[in-house]
């Protein structure tokens, strides 16, 4: 998901999307545990999709505090 999409979200929505992306995480890694995992590269895009949200809701906290 890209930071334009996520700017568009309301604050309850940008938490979801957080989440869902930490039980993807989650189930990720214990695939990747067990084995099960087949494309890899889906762990480095879950952990910046998580990333990328956690950086829009702390801009929106540190917006307003200055306000």
């Amino acid at each position: 998901m890209k930071s334009t999409e996520l700017r568009k979200l309301s604050d309850e929505q940008l938490a979801q999307k957080l989440e869902d992306g930490r039980a993807e995480l989650f189930n990720l890694r214990f695939q990747m545990a067990t084995s099960q995992l087949d494309n890899t590269a889906r762990v480095t895009t879950v952990k910046r999709d998580i990333a990328r949200v956690q950086t829009e809701m702390r801009a929106r906290q540190i917006a307003a505090q200055s306000k």
